[in-house]
């Protein structure tokens, strides 16, 4: 089913979390920092949003983080019903794909929680206040006719808030699969 996550809510303050990653360590949102902002996103290994667009989101993190951005992806399904979205899984899919940024398993749900998020692939971009400058889609879906390449809103809002601390005031939110939660 296709989740949209709700509007950005500016200024809000990023939740600490600390979280087992792909490559044993545990990370902090302070080791995520970076000096020009943060991007925190959910994704999964099972999702065919995120799948569609795997290259492009690795791709971006590689240009963000040339710009200052620091980034983590986190998974945060219930793996009882998705197994193919644990951990060893996960490590499989980062080195498979080349992640330049640590991938993280939220296995109670915590963090999603704290952040809201509401389906994967949901981006988070903060700026070097931790605070919230963008909730919105990668890029659009299929280029306009007449255009040379796709509007990359993701790319493009975390550039303007590394160079201004301000995100775009207008997004498109991002759709994706929902957020697998555990029955509570």
């Amino acid at each position: 089913m296709a989740a949209v996550p709700p509007v950005c809510n500016f200024g809000w303050k990023a939740p600490q979390f600390t979280l087992p990653a792909t490559d044993g360590k545990l990370w902090m949102l302070d080791d995520v920092r970076g000096e020009n902002g943060t991007l925190i996103m959910f994704i999964c290994n099972h999702c065919p949003y995120v799948l569609k667009v795997l290259d492009l989101i690795v791709g971006t993190a590689t240009e963000l983080i040339e710009n200052g951005i620091g980034i983590a992806a986190i998974s945060s399904n219930d793996i009882k019903s998705y197994p193919q979205d644990g951990p060893a899984h996960m490590v499989a899919l980062a080195k498979e794909n080349k992640f330049s940024f640590p991938y993280l398993y939220d296995e109670n749900q915590d963090v999603a929680r704290a952040y809201k998020a509401a389906c994967t692939p949901d981006f988070f971009g903060f700026n070097a206040s931790d605070e919230l400058q963008y909730r919105g889609r990668l890029e659009e879906p299929q280029q306009k006719e007449g255009a040379s390449s796709p509007q990359r809103d993701l790319y493009e809002a975390m550039k303007q808030i590394s160079q201004t601390g301000q995100g775009p005031l207008e997004q498109i939110p991002s759709m994706g699969c929902s957020i697998k939660w555990k029955n509570q």
